[in-house]
């Protein structure tokens, strides 16, 4: 009861950022579970396979609500989609299949790498005047989506997230208006989500130190408290965004991201050298 209620809380704490600061929850639950599955001692080799992982699988429930709503404003780029999605299906199944064959220290070191690139990313975002581009402008023919898409999904699969990180920025840069990127890049969440997730229950299956209710490296205790706990909190982080400064808000989750990769580094990176 205890441990359930822990993960309550981390899908409380994640789907309250989400809202707050407009990104996926992996970036959060990633991190979470790592501690959490730490202090529950669950051996360090599985571990942040299995943060990753159950991640994956919460964005496939979280990302549909997602669609729904950009779907209903007409916002999604179903011709990018379409054009994105067989790559992203492969790539984040290769996705799974490369985290697999990396010890948990250089997992959890890649990740702390990324989160301080995204932390950068989103200062320098800020400090940037907004444009609102020609919409579908310059955007690039299926064979090259198809690509882009491969990239995406092999990334957003090692890290655990739905891949808005990379591809609004990636979008935006089409000249695609910024409306439409996040509510294309949500609906490309859904197929980084459920090939990632499926790759990793199936290069987890039979590991012998995965505790029970496990399929592979996807632990359904985890999964099913942060599902239950990110929708509702999700919308109060949203409401909460609402009264604040949007640079302010920009600033804290970068600082946030700079603290969890610092951190993920630290521990991580005198395990890697030492190899």
């Amino acid at each position: 009861m205890e441990t359930l209620l822990i993960y309550l809380i981390v899908g409380a704490v994640a789907g309250t950022i989400a809202g707050l600061f407009g990104v996926g929850g992996g970036l959060i639950i990633v991190p979470a579970l790592v501690l959490v599955y730490t202090a529950l001692g669950i051996p360090a080799e599985i571990l942040t396979h299995m943060a990753v992982a159950t991640s994956l699988a919460t964005i496939v429930i979280t990302s549909l609500s997602s669609i729904r709503t950009h779907h209903l404003k007409g916002a999604v780029d179903w011709r990018v989609f379409l054009s994105m999605t067989p790559g992203i299906l492969l790539g984040s199944w290769l996705g799974g299949v490369t985290a697999h064959l990396l010890p948990g220290a250089w997992l959890q070191l890649l990740i702390g790498i990324f989160a301080l690139v995204i932390a950068v990313r989103m200062w320098r975002a800020g400090r940037r005047p907004a444009t609102l581009l020609a919409d579908g402008e310059k955007l690039p023919g299926g064979p090259f989506l198809a690509g882009v898409g491969g990239v995406i999904g092999w990334a957003s699969a090692i890290f655990g997230i739905g891949g808005g990180s990379l591809t609004v920025p990636f979008l935006t840069r089409c000249r695609v208006q910024m409306q439409r990127a996040v509510a294309t890049s949500a609906a490309c969440g859904l197929p980084i989500a459920v090939a990632g997730a499926i790759s990793f229950a199936v290069q987890g299956w039979g590991e012998p130190q995965l505790p029970a209710w496990s399929s592979g490296y996807i632990y359904w205790p985890a999964f099913f408290g942060i599902v239950v706990a990110s929708t509702p909190f999700a919308r109060i982080g949203a409401n909460l965004a609402h009264r604040m400064s949007p640079q302010l808000l920009k600033n804290c989750f970068a600082g946030l991201l700079c603290v969890i990769g610092a951190r993920f580094i630290w521990l991580n990176a005198g395990l890697v050298l030492g190899h």
